[in-house]
């Protein structure tokens, strides 16, 4: 991340967020439908319905593959159609609608539960507390419902601290780190992409790391390397993501809109925090899709 533009991270390093589209739960072997996938050339199968997530196999030129359910997600103007369908494999991973050959139609993959939450008082705020939530927060082995569960703590300390929601700051933690899996997030437990500008990266980080990264620049994604934030922990990454956008004056028009989850997103991304057209449309489709709104402090 720098001052005056987002960075997105891509490649095996740095896969790179889950959309809207990722959820968990089975479906049953009858619901399942056999289709043909046809593409130019190899494709690739994503851990999310993005081609901005990890890689996690590879289909050859009208393979077989079998589809259990879809999602919607990032739309890809493909050999077959123009579709923002993602269909997850019984392997678990993602192709895009827009190459399989087929118009079968497929149930919507569930989304996972997310544990049942009470209200309780915390400090100035009240609102919805996830009881016996796993210790030292989110990490990419987790499920999808208990990555959120994990979340949830460190984003309302977050909230209580710099005053960002905490539905906004696990939606981007989901997006940004792909579940926790990103190498980023992995190594250096940094959920946000945060760079370090300085040599001293502030008073939570416990350091810099270098990595091959992609930066979107006009349209374009430029290879580069980018030295990003290191954390003790995951907690540390959530502060650090509330000071990040308290600290940089251009954040300052979002605050006027702490109560308001998706205009507080959507100025931080009108002030430059991220180029993507599709940036709010993708975060806030994760707080609808798993009701990351009750988790705001009121």
């Amino acid at each position: 991340m720098s001052r005056t533009t987002r960075r997105w991270m891509l490649g095996p390093l740095l896969a790179l967020s889950a959309t809207a589209a990722i959820v968990g739960g089975s479906v049953t072997a009858a619901e399942a439908a056999t289709v043909t996938t046809t593409v130019a050339g190899p494709l690739n199968l994503r851990a999310a319905a993005t081609t901005r997530s990890a890689t996690v196999g590879r289909l050859a030129n009208r393979a077989r593959v079998t589809l259990v359910c879809k999602v919607a997600g990032e739309k890809v103007k493909g050999k077959v159609r123009t579709s923002n369908q993602w269909d997850r494999t019984a392997s678990g991973g993602y192709v895009s609608h827009a190459y399989v050959r087929s118009n079968s139609s497929l149930p919507t993959c569930p989304a996972p539960v997310v544990p049942q939450v009470t209200v309780a008082s915390v400090g100035p705020y009240t609102g919805p507390v996830v009881l016996g939530t796993v210790a030292g927060g989110p990490n990419g082995t987790m499920t999808n419902a208990d990555f959120i569960a994990a979340a949830v703590i460190p984003a309302q300390q977050s909230q209580r601290e710099f005053r960002v929601p905490a539905s906004v700051t696990i939606a981007q933690s989901i997006l940004e780190s792909g579940w926790g899996r990103s190498g980023l997030t992995v190594n250096d437990k940094n959920f946000f992409g945060i760079k370090c500008f300085t040599p001293v990266p502030g008073p939570i980080s416990i350091g810099c790391h270098s990595y091959a990264t992609y930066e979107f620049v006009n349209g374009h994604y430029v290879a580069t390397t980018a030295a990003f934030r290191t954390y003790a922990s995951a907690l540390d990454s959530f502060r650090d993501h509330g000071r990040f956008l308290v600290v940089n004056d251009r954040y300052a028009p979002a605050f006027a809109y702490t109560g308001n989850a998706d205009q507080f997103l959507y100025q931080i991304w009108k002030a430059g925090y991220a180029t993507s057209p599709t940036y709010v449309a993708n975060v806030q489709a994760l707080m609808h899709q798993f009701n990351l709104y009750q988790y705001d402090l009121r």
